[in-house]
């Protein structure tokens, strides 16, 4: 059994059908529910809620304080390489685009290292285009020991894997992988994914099982919100994620946000949020799950990511460069997408510490535990 078996028993116009008929009544029921099931995830989730957004701040900036207290992690994406076997018509990194192509060699990533430490992260995100080749499991044997030698918690954003190669791959220093469906509908799904290996959706959609079953200490979902109707793509995230948290209970879990945002190809989303309807995402699914932890990157603009803060956020990337040698080399290359808080490490710490929060520089847990 995997997540695709459990997934197949899914309908998704059944659930977003479900979601738009929900009722003012459907969303004070849930309101007032100690603990929450996906049910109620639909109504908080669906147009009668907006109307609660308030309400829902509220509770789920208390649950977020009673379990993550009043601190904020902060994490860095470092780019490897944008080299990618596969054709996706929302990535700047597509294999269609024609670019200057690059990996980082073992000497450039140590001066990304050093720049990145001057900055004081001790938590980074390795980030690669899917090439399964030039930059697959050989490549990662080199350069994850180098990396991990100098960060606490080390994470990877890289093509899917084998079980097999995440057992390989924790036993040289990996701790959590972030691995995003983009969406949980097929038919678009097979729509954007236009060459290469994604063009698997159930190998994709297994891989958070083979990562539990390897002993990863964490593992972060999503979807692209955008590639298709936003509630119904993230229904599908809490699904899935209740699956994970039932069948894998040792690991930890997270959840991003990701709206698409401008790159080379311009796709326009299918499915426009607005700022109000990812504050009522984010509440609803803290007070679905409080355990969770929900981060929030670069791609949003500073003054959302200051307000939206405290109201169930628990971890924030900063200084974020999407192009591989960003941070030791100002010639910008092709981004995977465009930023939209460009704050430094120092202003955006700045700012968690003058909403009366405390800023981590590594993991929290890793920190807690050794």
């Amino acid at each position: 059994m995997s997540f695709v078996e459990h997934f197949k028993q899914l309908n998704w116009d059944d659930v977003s059908i479900s979601i738009n008929s929900k009722t003012v009544a459907d969303v004070e029921r849930a309101l007032s529910k100690p603990k929450r099931d996906l049910e109620d995830f639909k109504a908080l989730i669906s147009p009668a809620a907006e109307g609660y957004l308030e309400q829902m701040a509220q509770l789920s900036f208390t649950l977020t304080r009673k379990r993550f207290g009043n601190t904020m992690s902060l994490y860095i994406p470092l780019y490897l390489s944008n080299l990618c076997a596969n054709a996706c018509t929302y990535c700047g990194f597509s294999m269609e685009n024609r670019i200057k192509r690059r990996t980082l060699s073992q000497q450039e990533i140590d001066a990304e290292i050093d720049a990145i430490k001057q900055m004081k992260f001790d938590s980074v995100l390795l980030v690669t285009g899917e090439h399964e080749t030039k930059v697959g499991m050989n490549y990662f044997r080199k350069v994850l020991p180098q990396i991990k030698q100098r960060f606490n918690y080390l994470a990877m954003e890289v093509q899917p894997l084998k079980q097999e190669e995440y057992v390989e791959l924790k036993s040289l220093g990996l701790d959590a992988v972030m691995v995003y469906q983009e969406t949980y509908h097929p038919s678009t799904y097979a729509q954007h994914h236009l060459r290469g290996n994604k063009m698997d959706f159930e190998f994709r959609l297994e891989t958070p099982d083979r990562l539990a079953k390897a002993g990863i200490d964490k593992i972060g979902i999503g979807a692209l919100i955008g590639l298709e109707d936003w509630r119904t793509d993230c229904f599908f995230t809490a699904a899935h994620l209740d699956y994970l948290e039932r069948t894998y209970w040792q690991t930890r879990y997270s959840i991003s946000f990701p709206r698409l945002r401008p790159c080379a190809g311009a796709l326009q989303p299918k499915s426009v949020m607005s700022d109000k309807q990812l504050v009522q995402l984010i509440c609803a699914y803290r007070l679905l799950n409080p355990e969770v932890e929900l981060s929030l990157s670069t791609r949003e603009s500073p003054e959302f990511r200051d307000n939206v803060l405290p109201l169930g956020i628990t971890s924030m990337s900063a200084a974020s460069k999407t192009q591989p040698g960003g941070y030791a080399n100002d010639d910008v290359e092709l981004e995977q997408f465009e930023i939209s808080d460009e704050r430094s490490a120092a202003s955006v710490e700045l700012m968690i510490r003058s909403r009366g929060f405390d800023p981590v520089w590594r993991d929290w847990h890793s920190a807690y535990s050794g």
